[in-house]
């Protein structure tokens, strides 16, 4: 059986010049950032930040190019300071000896360098020996160090959205590296891919390598699901059970069942959901149905978000369901949820009501003489910092009462306040 020599896919279909690109628009699209440096003629250390499979390498690479630089790439994972020693001595040969090129070093998973490792390229990121490029999926604000931060642009990469993962797809068929494949079975593999390039044109490869054994030249998606496994059926991201299961542990969490919505979390993180997708449910949970009846579970949701961008997989998991947990048993409120999309349906319908002539700021003598904040009561010269009688809203428009406090934890107390501050404004009239 004959071997086959050609590189792997995303090899063949990586971009060779920028316009090649797919995909991080907001750095590389015209008068971005990133094509900004290109086109600057003046190579600058930055780190770039993003998911896997988004881009960070290419862009590296193409860096590289666009300024006749030499490339050494370094693993953060497998290498270390004799690596970066070894940079050091070929980056001064390119400098000194003949050729006189600049060069850029690239370290792949820079947050896995420890603050020694990450030391060591201070002295020559300074003195200009190299352009240091650093890739990451961590937060570079906890994992690289200050130091070597503050001589870095730091650039956020984005997932890529599914328009830029069926782009690819359709190279890679333009290149015959995959035969036709079904739209569905396409979309199948772009929510599969979720967001990540790599992931994608690994699986193409996968599947092209199963096509050719079984001499196929169509993809249809019962095949592919047959060939790629449950666990791409169980994940179906997009699709109806993925929506299903993350509204099951919605539901769980608002009727404050901790066991139900810790089955269905983990449901979703073995169908291979993204965690930071989760977390961001789970901040959303936090806010839309609990909100002012315990405050401290956004916090907690957030805490938890950025504990998994520390820790990841699978230690950072246990924070989000922590974070689950907290949410199914605190007390429950929609009350400003119902109370923001009130105010959002009132103000469509409504007219432009001027602000009253109290309450506008005056920062001119001209405003003052026009009686711009003419009035206005400063409440924290008011008896208990509250301006009895004083009103906030446009002239002739009735208190709405879109907010209306539930009988649940902390918005018990802030409906007494409430009825509290109502009376002395009725005492005040």
């Amino acid at each position: 059986m004959a071997i086959s020599t050609l590189p792997p896919l995303a090899e063949r279909l990586r971009p060779k010049t920028l316009g090649e690109v797919i995909g991080q628009q907001h750095l590389l699209g015209p008068g971005m950032p990133l094509r900004i440096a290109f086109e600057s003629g003046q190579p600058h250390s930055c780190i770039l930040w993003g998911p896997p499979g988004t881009g960070k390498t290419t862009i590296a690479r193409l860096m590289a190019d666009a300024f006749d630089a030499q490339f050494l790439s370094i693993s953060a994972v497998l290498g270390g300071v004799k690596d970066i020693r070894d940079a050091v001595e070929r980056a001064t040969v390119a400098r000194d000896g003949l050729e006189q090129r600049r060069t850029i070093v690239f370290v792949d998973e820079v947050h896995r360098f420890n603050k020694s490792q990450q030391d060591a390229f201070l002295p020559h990121v300074e003195s200009g020996l190299f352009t240091f490029i650093g890739a990451t999926t961590e937060n570079p604000s906890f994992e690289v160090n200050s130091a070597l931060l503050s001589r870095a642009a730091v650039y956020v990469l984005q997932p890529l959205t599914e328009a830029d993962l069926q782009q690819i797809v359709a190279k890679a068929q333009a290149i015959d590296a995959v035969p036709t494949i079904d739209d569905a079975a396409v979309d199948r593999l772009v929510a599969y891919a979720d967001g990540d390039a790599r992931r994608l044109l690994n699986t193409l490869e996968t599947l092209a390598v199963a096509a050719r054994a079984e001499k196929l030249d169509h993809i249809a998606d019962d095949w592919l699901l047959r060939v790629l496994g449950e666990r791409m059926r169980r994940y179906d991201k997009g699709g109806e059970q993925f929506y299903d299961t993350i509204s099951a542990l919605h539901k769980s969490v608002r009727g404050s069942d901790p066991d139900a919505a810790l089955y269905w979390f983990v449901r979703m993180l073995d169908g291979g959901a993204d965690p930071r997708y989760m977390a961001r449910r789970l901040v959303r949970m936090a806010s839309e149905d609990i909100g002012l009846a315990d405050p401290r579970a956004l916090r907690l949701a957030l805490d938890a978000a950025e504990v998994y961008e520390r820790l990841g997989t699978p230690e950072g998991e246990l924070a989000l369901a922590e974070c689950v947990v907290y949410l199914a048993i605190a007390p429950k409120s929609n009350a400003v949820y119902k109370a923001y999309n009130e105010v959002k349906a009132f103000i469509k319908k409504d007219g432009t009501r001027p602000v009253p002539m109290h309450l506008r700021n005056a920062p001119t003598k001209l405003m003052k003489e026009l009686d711009y904040g003419k009035g206005y009561r400063y409440a924290h010269d008011e008896e208990g910092g509250f301006a009895a009688g004083e009103s906030y809203l446009p002239d002739g428009m009735a208190a709405p009462g879109f907010y209306q406090p539930v009988e649940r934890g902390l918005e018990i107390r802030i409906a007494e306040k409430m009825r509290e501050l109502q009376r002395r404004n009725g005492d005040a009239k």
